[in-house]
């Protein structure tokens, strides 16, 4: 790639970090761009509401983090040690994953899988699980 083709490349990469960030999605929206969002860093000004990425999940995915407290972010305050300024997005503050929808059989919910929806826990009685908590396929969780 021409240095002036990176140059574009990389300019538009951070015109869409700053168009998500402008973007009020909820945190299923937010979830299926993931990638798209801004990388935490050292040395950074962060204001509530904006979200970033931090590490990834088992399965490679970025996991995000919503910025709770204004604040210039240190080495040491990272989203995953640093609870009075980052809430992981996609997970209650009991670490319950959020159900999000899933897009098909490769992302479905397995037998057994705990997630909370509508502030309700529930267990996915079967494999395969497309179906929205309360609907089919779901009990309570006791």
């Amino acid at each position: 790639m021409t240095d002036k083709r990176l140059a574009v490349a990389l300019q538009f990469r951070k015109a869409i970090e700053l168009l998500v960030q402008a973007m009020p999605l909820d945190e299923a929206e937010a979830l299926s761009i993931a990638d798209l969002y801004e990388q935490w860093a050292a040395d950074m000004q962060y204001k509530p509401g904006m979200i970033v990425k931090y590490g990834e999940d088992s399965n490679g995915d970025a996991v995000l983090y919503s910025v709770l407290t204004a604040h210039t972010s240190q080495s040491d305050w990272t989203p995953d040690k640093s609870a009075s300024l980052f809430k992981r997005i996609g997970f209650t503050d009991s670490g319950i994953p959020l159900w999000v929808q899933p897009l098909g059989a490769a992302d479905a919910y397995a037998k057994g899988d705990v997630v909370s929806y509508n502030g309700t826990v529930w267990i996915s009685d079967v494999d395969a699980n497309v179906w929205i908590p309360g609907v089919y396929g779901w009990s309570l969780k006791k």
